[in-house]
């Protein structure tokens, strides 16, 4: 149902909620009666998309950063972050660029689990910041959505780790906004007290990036 491990490509049949293994964490928009938001259409694919290529970043010389408004900033090794308690969960992919992949397997560890070792947000911090390390890529996303239980920085889809192309060693996944929200190659993410435009956003897309709404371009302060 979920498709070869071997292409990636997805059988015609869509996995659903009911048939996700106990334990897997499930995006609240994979129980809508349609899951393909307005003006995409599924893919049985997994496309690649990006703005500069993948970088060469290995998970010896891999770190994640938290910092900004949290109460205790902390740097992750690729070993200190793999020591943590990782979960899974079954998401739909939605691409600006109007295609949508259903029924991913995610695994990584939890955008909550990182928050508890940065010692929470402060009170002020109302935005988050992603960097990437392919050419100081950046993307923003309000801090509500960013701590919803189905968010992650992930290691792994649908049982394989990631490919380069596609973020390894890590990226974030979002799976209630747009796919470029969920930054590959993940290296830090900054907490802040206003929204503050990232690469993409910068150049005409939306601040946000609601696919129910499509709102794909305009800034949408």
């Amino acid at each position: 149902m979920f498709g070869s491990e071997d292409s990636k490509t997805q059988t015609k049949l869509i996995a659903t909620p009911g048939e996700v293994p106990e334990g897997v964490i499930i995006s609240p928009d994979t129980r809508r009666a349609n899951r393909i938001p307005p003006g995409q259409s599924r893919t049985l694919k997994w496309p690649v998309l990006d703005a500069f290529g993948p970088p060469r970043i290995s998970p010896a010389e891999w770190k994640l950063s938290l910092f900004g408004l949290v109460n205790k900033p902390i740097d992750f090794t690729w070993e200190e972050f793999n020591t943590l308690p990782r979960v899974k969960v079954f998401s739909d992919f939605h691409c600006v660029t109007r295609w949508s992949r259903l029924g991913n397997i995610w695994e990584g560890v939890s955008v909550r689990e990182l928050m508890e070792r940065a010692g929470g947000a402060k009170p002020e911090a109302k935005y988050v910041l992603a960097y990437g390390y392919d050419g100081g890529w950046t993307t923003n996303l309000p801090f509500d959505e960013f701590m919803a239980a189905d968010a992650l920085v992930a290691t792994h889809h649908d049982g394989e780790p990631l490919s380069a192309e596609h973020g390894a060693p890590a990226r974030l996944i979002v799976p209630s906004l747009y796919a470029w929200k969920s930054a590959k190659w993940l290296g830090g993410l900054e907490l802040l007290p206003e929204d503050k435009a990232g690469f993409w956003e910068r150049n005409g897309y939306h601040m946000h990036g609601d696919p129910w709404t499509e709102e794909r371009f305009g800034h949408g302060w």
